[in-house]
This record gives structure tokens, sequence and C-alpha cells, in this order.
């Protein structure tokens, strides 16, 4: 990444901290007082790291931006970065020294439920506070987890609902990784389903590193699916588009992805294994709105890329100015006082307006149906102003059960 060399050093600690430059911070006018500290836990390298790499860069640039404007509380901030590398003993290691040896004031980061999971009782520990910024299967109940990405009544149930009642595809084929992410999420595909009138035919579970999908493909093709559910994660999984599309093909069977383009998977892939994959977004690229088009020409200037961004990389940069909006709404960076004002935070972003819900800590936002097209790219579909997080809203109140820890999950 060309910035970082200019702008990340190392740390005494061995991680790596992104500092703005010192001239940017002389024209804010910020004092030089002790600055405040983000750690950004992402896949710099690893498997995974096609979810993180844009990340990093809007996470970065979001605090040059707020540095810019002065800071938060006359306080320059900070990113002390660690690469996890795609492995969840890396997550924990660098999760309890961003607390007990770096001494951090937030946590951002993340990209798997499973990194997620390892993470949050260390926050919990040490009584600090985590921004996750991905989608995910919903129900985490904790009031130091806060959730920025998309749960499944905001992306799922209106895929379910394209899919079945405006595509009339009821008969459903589901793969999905086989970590908590993709069991459960799966089951939220099926409990829509069946509540919508479709029917799951199968549900299977592939490991992270499988990449020979041909034994599926034929049980596909046996089974005659009016469409194909992926929930399937990573750079492994990618051979699963490449190979449908060389077998069954998406003009012959409908192909719908869960974490489609999150991965930029429309970038590596061919055009013609991009074109007519349907996902369900809170922003790419292409959203018809003033403010996405700034955000992704202020990210390309900053980064000095000229490729597509994706919903990931927004994610990084919606993070950390909620956040940031709650630091000031709380008058203080001390967790305890931003999970008090978490509640009605507002950003207005690059995919609309994010709110977090008090009663879950999780977001509101406007959500997009979109379907690859063959420049590598999506076109908007349908978009959806405002949704709410009831899947995790009916389980979860953070109001009425402040000391609740817990993850629900869907019941078939």
């Amino acid at each position: 990444m060309s910035f970082d060399r200019r702008r990340f050093v190392r740390t005494a600690s061995g991680a790596l901290a992104f500092v703005s430059s010192y001239g940017l911070l002389a024209r804010a006018g910020i004092a030089q007082t002790q600055p405040i500290k983000i750690a950004n836990i992402l896949d710099r390298t690893g498997g995974l790291n096609p979810y993180c790499l844009k990340q990093i860069k809007a996470t970065a640039m979001a605090v040059d931006e707020l540095n810019a404007a002065g800071g938060l509380l006359g306080r320059k901030l900070e990113i002390i970065f660690y690469d996890s590398q795609s492995n969840n003993q890396l997550n924990s290691q660098y999760a309890t020294q961003a607390f007990a040896r770096d001494k951090v004031d937030v946590l951002i980061g993340g990209v798997t439920s499973s990194s997620r999971e390892v993470m949050r009782p260390i926050v919990n520990r040490f009584r600090g506070l985590y921004v996750y910024n991905a989608l995910y299967e919903g129900g985490v109940c904790d009031r130091r987890h806060v959730s920025t990405g998309m749960v499944p009544a905001q992306q799922i149930e209106p895929l379910v609902d394209y899919v079945v009642n405006e595509k009339g595809a009821k008969k459903a084929y589901i793969l999905a990784a086989d970590y908590n992410y993709g069991q459960i999420t799966s089951k939220w595909i099926q409990k829509y389903l069946r509540e919508m009138g479709g029917q799951d035919l199968a549900v299977e579970f592939f490991p992270l590193d499988v990449t020979n999908f041909a034994p599926v493909l034929s049980r596909i093709q046996a089974a005659k699916p009016e469409v194909v559910w992926s929930a399937l994660v990573g750079d492994a999984h990618m051979s699963f588009y490449r190979q449908y599309e060389s077998t069954i093909g998406k003009k012959n069977l409908m192909l719908v992805g869960t974490v489609y383009g999150a991965g930029r998977e429309n970038v590596a892939l061919s055009p013609a294994e991009n074109e007519g994959v349907i996902m369900a977004t809170s922003f790419i690229d292409t959203l018809p709105t003033a403010a996405a088009k700034d955000f992704v020409e202020r990210f390309k200037k900053f980064s000095g890329e000229d490729d597509y961004i994706g919903e990931y990389g927004e994610y990084g940069y919606r993070g950390v100015m909620l956040w940031a909006e709650a630091v000031k709404k709380a008058g203080s960076v001390k967790p305890d006082d931003v999970i008090k004002a978490l509640g009605g935070t507002q950003f207005d972003g690059p995919g609309g307006l994010y709110t977090i819900d008090g009663q879950t800590n999780h977001t509101v936002m406007d959500i997009h149906l979109a379907v690859g097209n063959a420049n590598g790219g999506f076109d908007l579909l349908k978009s959806f102003k405002q949704r709410q997080p009831v899947d995790t809203q009916q389980v979860c109140d953070l109001i009425k059960n402040p000391n609740d820890n817990r993850q629900y999950e869907p019941k078939l």
C-alpha cells in the first residue's frame, strides 16, 4: 500500500502506527497532547485479506480527515495497526496487546464472525469498546460491541423476498462456509424461505480452504433447484463462482451471493463470471448519489488506487466516523462514556444515513439489491430506505438488559 510506506511507523510494541502528517496536524491546530489511540486489527495478509485491504485504507483516510478537521476533543487520532493474517490466534493475541500494552481507546476491526467472537470476550475483560465493520449473521447482544454492517433482517430478508416473490425461484440449494457465519446465515435463509413459501432442498457446508466444488455442482444439477444461494467466504471459495459459470451457468440457474462483492470478487473474476450474480449491500461504488461519488473520488486520491472499493472499504470509513460522532456526543473517549452516547448517534455517509440503534448497538441503514454486470461492477436493482436490524431487535434489549452478553440464533 503506497501510503503505508510514508505514514506507517513501527512502534515499540512491534505494531504499526498510522499517524497523520505533521503538516496536516499543524494546519489543524491540534495541541501536542496524548493521542487518542485506535486499534485496527485486520488481515493485511492471509486468505481473507481481499475483505480487508480497502478497509485498512479507508480507516486511515477517516482518521486523516478527522485530524484535518481538528481531531477529536482537541486531540489527534492515531491508528495502531495489527495484521491478524487470517489467524484467530493472532486476533486474540493482538486484541489483548492492544488493551493491555498499547492502551488503546477503541478496537476497530475483525473480518469474520469467528474473529469477532475471539475478540469480544477480550474487549469485555478490559472493559473496552469494539466496533465491528462487517456484515454478519446477527444476534450479538453486547453493550461493548457495535455492529456497523448488515444483519439478516436487513440483507437476507429482502433478498429472499426478491428471489422468491419477484423472480419466482422458490426451490433453493444452499452452500455456506463451515463456521459460525455460514452456519447461522444458512438458517436465516431457510427461515425466510419457508416463511415466504420457498423450499430449501439442501444445505451444505465447506471449510474455508476448499477449492474444488465439482462434486457439489453435480449434486446441484441432480437436485434441479430454481436458485443457488452462496454464503461462501474467502479467497479459496472464490473458485466456486468460476466453476459454477463453467459448468451450470447463471443464465441457466440463478445464483445469489450473501457475501459476494464484499471481498471484491467482481474485480478478481472475469466479466462473464461476475455478470448475473445477485446480491444485497449497503454500498456499491456506483450508487447514484453525490455522497457516494464524492467518497469514491476522495478514497482514490488518498489511496493512489483507481479500482473498485466496495462495501468493506466503505465499512472502514463508516465505522470510524460513527464512533467519532459518539465520542463528540459523549464529550469523552472513555469506553463507558461513549457506550452511553451510542443510541441515536448518526452519520450521513457514502451509503446514506447511518443511525446506531441504542437497543442493540446495531446500525439502521439503506440496503441496495444489485446484480453483477459485464464491466466488473454492479447494476442497482432496487433500494430500501432505513432498514432496521429487526432480527437482533427481537432478541436483544441492552436498555433493559445492559449486562446481556450472548449471541442469539434463529430457530427453525
